[in-house]
């Protein structure tokens, strides 16, 4: 994955943390947070596919948070401001659905090169540990505010992309 990338996955990671907490305690918190770091790095491998992609993000910037945080109704720190810039909604969104559908991420695994994304086993095969560890993260009925967002756009793209494979 593109090091260019990185302001935009560190943004969607605390974003989804943020959003929706992880159990307490430090490994609860080190698992969720795999987590989010992984469905949001595949999630941006498959919204900026080429260097072409990742220099119109920075050319034209991410969008920010504004709309997630009026969706889940999360209030916004002042102080926050400057990293909330950084998140982009359809990563986030497309995020929200790796996490909430282990079978999806697994899908969307196949497409992106597996050099570019790195180890994803925590989001494509949780175990309890990782339900555990971020239930409100994990929970479909949780994240559909968000995931549904940009789902259809990335079942239209899996849909694609799967059927240029076969």
């Amino acid at each position: 994955m593109s090091t260019d990338l990185a302001p935009v996955m560190a943004a969607g990671t605390r974003w989804l943390l943020t959003a929706f907490p992880p159990a307490p305690g430090a490994f609860s918190q080190a698992l969720a947070e795999a987590q989010a770091r992984q469905a949001v790095t595949l999630a941006a491998g498959l919204r900026y596919p080429t260097a072409l992609d990742v220099q119109l993000l920075h050319l034209l910037g991410p969008g920010g948070s504004a709309r997630l945080d009026w969706v889940t109704g999360a209030g916004q720190d002042p102080e926050d401001g400057a990293w909330r810039t950084w998140v982009d909604e359809t990563v986030v969104s497309w995020a929200a659905c790796l996490l909430a559908d282990a079978a999806l991420a697994v899908d969307a695994r196949h497409l992106v090169d597996g050099s570019l994304v790195g180890e994803v086993t925590r989001l494509v095969r949780p175990g309890e540990r990782e339900r555990h560890a971020a239930p409100f993260l994990r929970h479909p009925d949780l994240v559909e505010p968000v995931a549904a967002l940009h789902r259809a756009t990335l079942l239209e793209l899996l849909a694609k992309q799967n059927s240029a494979l076969a």
